[in-house]
């Protein structure tokens, strides 16, 4: 037998436009952790979880400064109901989100919703701000 110094399944042929050929010149570019897409992977999923995370601490007196409910029992029935609605429009709409990223990709979807997910999160809390501040200063 021959001595072979080259691994006979090492010859790869990189086509152009295939997304697998992407990755094995990638793995074969980069050793390691990938810590620049664990990065990007971290802030996405930090957006998302803000939204929820920061919602519920803050509910209770959310609904009480607003004088929404008549009662002090009846806080926790409008809570349940806001975080009930919270979740029931995710729901709705994760259909059309995958639906949209099928059409036009992941990337540009996870882009759009979590730049929407953080501008909605400001203009409900400064919505809320100045809803307070103007039913404070009528008191």
């Amino acid at each position: 037998m021959e001595n072979v110094t080259e691994p006979l399944l090492k010859k790869k042929v990189y086509y152009e436009n295939c997304p697998g050929c992407k990755v094995d010149q990638r793995k074969d570019a980069h050793h390691g952790l990938p810590i620049k897409e664990f990065m990007y992977v971290w802030i996405v999923v930090l957006c998302n979880a803000l939204p929820i995370s920061s919602l519920f601490p803050f509910l209770y007196f959310m609904i009480r400064d607003t004088h929404i409910a008549k009662s002090e029992e009846d806080i926790g029935y409008y809570a349940g109901f806001v975080g009930a609605s919270f979740m029931f429009g995710r729901s709705l709409t994760s259909v059309l989100w995958g639906v949209i990223a099928d059409r036009y990709g992941r990337k540009p979807v996870i882009l759009i919703c979590t730049a929407s997910v953080l501008v909605l999160l400001n203009i409900f809390i400064f919505q809320f701000e100045r809803h307070t501040k103007f039913s404070t200063d009528t008191l």
